[in-house]
């Protein structure tokens, strides 16, 4: 890990602050597929599966049976972990729901205003594949739709050389009720979802983590469909001062950099000291891990320990930063909260590593990248709901408010909304006299 004085290493830092939110690379190649696939439907979704995923593809959809089979052979224990995992997601959603209410505003004269809410009917979700399986983000991604009331849940995940999804993420579908799940990654599998195809059914949303591809082509879906995000390489920001315990501080920045070798593993400190312990501990953690090859190129690449002369001025650097997952291993952790204004998700004290936020602590691990936590939030049952307004005047009201919402349509050159008002003043009162 590179090692970075704040008030010094003012370019790099500034470097690391302004990182793109995503990769731009695959725009040009995502163009096509999305194009294609919208166009041509399931015969350019196959050709595409069967270049990017697996030539042994040989259905897209997965049929109940081979779900079955997937969830007989599942390990009981990793079944049982799923259950529990469940058991909080669902639990912390359903008290998120609790707290979203339908506004209704009721006039004496009979007139109502009003907020409605009604969850999405139909929703895809992406769950990645190819460096390592995520059953968690279907977790992650799945229950808060179904606590929202979503009518219709569709998974896309790409197949394994074998042409198969992997086993385990078909018993985690099955423990959470999912039928429909189809062979398709990538670009390919959001324009299906996006525009829907022979097979695979048009959606209203789409959810999930995934590579650049994934997403630039939810990005080209936009507007088409709704998406929670476009993702990023993960991130994990950790501010610590000379109290914190650095086995703990290198085991989350090794856990963050065998995601990906673009992942962000930053710790930031006024203490140098803590900055030559934490290397240590790394250096002997890492020959014990799976994954050396990948942690070390992620570390090479984004990983930075950054020494601050003040607390202050690191939790200045942590809202420039504004992490999808930041980490807080301080006296008087608890402090800290209300001065941090961007974090996707803030993980307090030594005993919440991000990694159990990442597969049963209960809020979803879906997060805003790259910055965007300064104005996306977490995947939460609320992104499975919409809101409807509704209005309904009644004669008094309509005659107290027209004129002056007549005049404002005037001045906008807008003469058929103003009549449009004005006509039912005009109706009424002539039925009156």
């Amino acid at each position: 890990m590179k090692v970075l004085n704040l008030r010094k290493d003012k370019k790099e830092i500034a470097r690391i602050i302004n990182r793109p939110p995503f990769e731009e690379s695959a725009l040009k190649a995502v163009s096509d597929i999305v194009k294609r696939v919208r166009e041509e439907g399931d015969s350019a979704l196959i050709d595409f599966v069967h270049r990017y995923d697996s030539p042994n593809v040989r259905s897209l959809g997965v049929s109940e049976e081979e779900v079955e089979r997937a969830y007989d052979k599942a390990p009981k224990r990793f079944l049982s972990a799923v259950r529990r995992a469940k058991r909080n997601i669902e639990n912390f959603h359903r008290a998120c729901l609790k707290n979203i209410r339908e506004t209704f505003l009721r006039f004496p004269n009979g007139t109502k205003l009003a907020s409605l809410i009604r969850p999405i009917e139909r929703v895809g979700i992406y769950i990645p594949g190819g460096k390592a399986i995520y059953p968690s983000t279907l977790l992650m991604t799945a229950i808060p739709a179904q606590v929202a009331g979503v009518g219709e849940i569709i998974i896309c995940s790409p197949a394994q050389r074998d042409g198969e999804i992997h086993p385990l993420i078909l018993a985690t579908a099955k423990e959470l009720g999912l039928r429909k799940i189809y062979r398709v990654g990538g670009a390919q599998a959001i324009s299906a979802m996006a525009f829907g195809t022979e097979t695979i059914p048009k959606v209203d949303k789409i959810v999930g983590p995934g590579g650049a591809m994934v997403a630039s082509a939810k990005r080209e879906v936009f507007g088409y469909v709704s998406i929670e995000s476009i993702a990023g390489p993960s991130e994990v920001l950790i501010l610590a001062d000379e109290t914190a315990n650095p086995r703990f501080i290198a085991s989350d920045l090794l856990a963050q950099a065998e995601h990906d070798p673009l992942a962000w593993s930053v710790l930031v400190t006024t203490s140098p000291t803590l900055v030559e312990e934490v290397e240590k501990e790394m250096d002997a953690i890492l020959p014990t891990l799976g994954r050396i090859e990948i942690i070390k190129s992620s570390l090479d690449q984004r990983g930075y320990s950054v020494i601050a002369d003040s607390l202050n001025e690191a939790i200045e650097f942590v809202n420039d930063f504004a992490p999808e997952h930041l980490e807080i291993m301080a006296q008087n952790a608890e402090e800290f909260l209300p001065k941090i204004k961007h974090a996707g998700a803030i993980f307090l004290g030594d005993f919440s590593p991000t990694a159990i936020g990442d597969y049963i602590a209960g809020p979803s691990h879906t997060l805003p990248t790259g910055r965007t936590a300064r104005f996306f939030s977490p995947l939460s049952v609320e992104d499975f709901l919409k809101r409807i307004s509704l209005i309904s005047y009644t004669y008094p009201q309509l005659r107290r408010d027209a004129r002056s919402a007549a005049r404002i349509a005037k001045e906008e050159g807008l003469s058929a909304h103003a009549l449009s008002i004005l006509l039912r003043l005009e109706e009424l009162q002539n039925e009156k006299s």
